[in-house]
């Protein structure tokens, strides 16, 4: 399949999907687990107040979390429909002193923005994933370091390929005998079509090393679904106890940062500077 046919692939799904992806990061538990640990290590790196680039934003569910805090925020998006979605919520919400700006295009050109424009940047959910080709996630690195202010944290979260893997056992195996699985265990690349659209898988390490070569300093890369990864109806269970629920979470709190769950979490988030 040509990059082309992939890219509206993944533009009609989510072009179907914006009120779906809006409600996902509040939905379940292991959802509440993703954006819950985002926040967290947002919290702690973030400047205290400033600019924020929102890229591959959605609908926005963080730029309205972040918002509500001492921060302007840019949406930028290549989906129309998510950006339509958080215009209106925009004006809904009164909130245009607050998200200044809403842009669409690629991850791959932020020419629409001036080099160290921002005091922080932030690509989370996964957009990086859907970035297809290595060639424009390598130049996607650089415009995202680019737009950012020297010292600035840039945060950005993508798909486990590793985690896949517990996937297919747990949910998918009727998958193992697809054609494009050799494919996805060589190179990380899934076309979409059983379920989800195409996105790249990152190996934590291929992660770290794209930002570095890029130019920065790796801070941290941490995992926000943890080892709760692809155990939703086990989740759930849990998260009807409110006691166990509470240890569950400080025992993913301290283990976030640790390789091995790092390597099998569903979504992996990387922290790091512009020099």
């Amino acid at each position: 399949m040509s990059e082309a046919d992939l890219k509206h692939k993944i533009k009609s799904y989510y072009t179907e999907s914006v009120k779906e992806e809006w409600r996902r990061l509040a939905k379940g538990p292991i959802s509440r687990l993703e954006f819950e640990t985002t926040i967290r290590f947002l919290n702690e790196y973030l400047p205290k107040s400033g600019s924020i680039l929102d890229a591959g934003s959605g609908p926005g569910r963080y730029a309205f979390t972040l918002a509500k805090k001492c921060y302007k925020l840019t949406l930028f998006d290549f989906t129309p429909a998510n950006l339509d979605f958080a215009r209106r919520k925009i004006k809904r919400d009164n909130m245009q002193d607050r998200i200044i700006g809403t842009v669409e295009g690629t991850l791959d050109d932020l020419s629409a923005f001036e080099s160290n424009s921002f005091d922080a940047v932030i690509c989370l959910g996964g957009p990086l994933s859907h970035v297809m080709s290595e060639k424009k996630r390598r130049k996607a690195a650089k415009e995202l370091i680019r737009v950012a202010k020297h010292g600035a944290p840039i945060f950005v979260s993508v798909m486990n390929k590793m985690s896949a893997m517990m996937g297919f056992v747990r949910l998918f195996q009727k998958e193992l005998a697809a054609q494009y699985f050799e494919g996805y265990l060589k190179n990380g690349d899934y076309p979409g079509g059983y379920g989800f659209t195409a996105y790249h898988g990152f190996q934590p390490e291929e992660l770290r090393g794209l930002f570095a070569k890029a130019g920065t300093k790796i801070v941290l890369t941490a995992a926000l679904e943890g080892f709760g990864s692809y155990s939703e109806k086990d989740l759930k269970k849990l998260y009807r106890n409110k006691k166990r629920w509470k240890i569950w979470v400080r025992a993913h709190n301290s283990t976030v940062t640790h390789p091995s769950s790092v390597g099998i979490s569903q979504h992996i988030l990387l922290i790091c500077r512009k020099p």
